[in-house]
């Protein structure tokens, strides 16, 4: 039994027993990944998959109690080599999983500050929604993962809040919206097809609880994972745009208006998450201090299991300028 045959299997179970997509993921091709598995199952002495034909269907009942102890041991080779990258720190692999937004206007600066000092650490984001962000970051393909709620802190072993946000709404510059002499309200949102991000369709989301609190519902026209991309459609005249407030540099124009919405939608939370079971390499522990801004040593000690200082969370207005002097 080698390690490599338990990442394969592991691999296989996390992309939903396809073996396509499962090899693409471990750089291995289809036949020595299955070669790999029917190693591993004639030294088990039993099948860990179903078959029908070709493709695999479920897992057997033995399979899922060796995937019990496989995770654990991957995760601990996982720290092996992690504790080797500290030892060489020259050497290694950052991977983010996060949203667009954060990808685009939040992370440049604080990366950028952590390539001067480790210019040999490949970094790797991953974004995607925020629900793809945590299971990237439970999965094992991620050090850490950036994500937002308006409510209760997401889960996670380690959940560090670092900014709040809020979101407003754009529309081309003769818009009727732009003459209310008022300040904005739902009720004007409601007669506009809305341009937002794709979470804005789910029931849960902060913007449709808003909008049913109200006894309103609103008509999402159309979704996209990145602001400028919002921006695009509404200079097409597809709707009023939702967007994130970390977004209006790259989106601002003549030709669009800001309006404030924060008092009409909920105040969101950027979150830090971590998985406690995962060693902390020194460049992503000095990634997380220079986000939420605190000493190294205090992100091991929370990382570890202690209670976490009670560090401010800034508004996004101050947070955006502090992550750009800690460049």
């Amino acid at each position: 039994m080698t390690l490599t045959q338990l990442r394969y299997f592991a691999a296989i179970v996390d992309a939903g027993l396809n073996i396509t997509l499962a090899a693409r993921k471990v750089h291995a091709t289809q036949s020595g990944l299955s070669k790999q598995i029917k190693q591993l199952e004639e030294e088990l002495g039993f099948l860990l998959f179903t078959r029908r034909a070709r493709s695999l269907t479920a897992l057997t009942p033995a399979a899922e109690r060796v995937l019990e102890h496989a995770r654990p041991l991957l995760a601990h080779a996982a720290n092996i080599r992690a504790l080797s990258e500290n030892l060489r720190r020259e050497t290694g692999e950052l991977h983010i999983a996060t949203t667009h937004t954060q990808a685009r206007h939040v992370l440049p600066p604080v990366l950028a500050a952590l390539k001067r000092g480790y210019p040999q650490v490949a970094m790797h984001l991953a974004p995607g929604g925020d629900a793809e962000s945590i299971a990237r970051l439970g999965r094992g393909e991620a050090d850490l993962a950036i994500v937002s709620s308006s409510g209760d802190p997401p889960p996670g072993d380690v959940c560090l809040p670092l900014y709040h946000w809020e979101r407003v709404v754009v529309v081309p510059a003769r818009h009727r919206l732009t003459r209310l002499g008022r300040p904005l309200q739902l009720d004007d949102l409601v007669h506009y097809p809305l341009v937002s991000y794709e979470s804005s369709r789910e029931s849960g989301s902060s913007l449709q609880r808003a909008f049913r609190a109200a006894g309103l519902e609103p008509e999402v026209a159309v979704t996209a994972r990145d602001a400028d991309l919002i921006a695009t459609y509404v200079r097409s005249g597809l709707g009023i745009g939702v967007v994130a407030e970390m977004a209006l540099e790259s989106i601002q124009g003549e030709d669009l208006v800001v309006l404030d919405a924060g008092h009409l939608l909920p105040t969101c939370t950027a979150w830090l998450l971590l998985r406690r079971d995962r060693l902390l390499r020194d460049y992503t522990a000095d990634l997380v201090a220079r986000m939420v801004g605190a000493d190294v040593r205090d992100v091991r000690r929370v990382v570890e299991g202690e209670e976490a200082p009670a560090w401010p969370v800034p508004h996004w207005r101050e947070a955006g300028t502090l992550l750009r002097r800690r460049r």
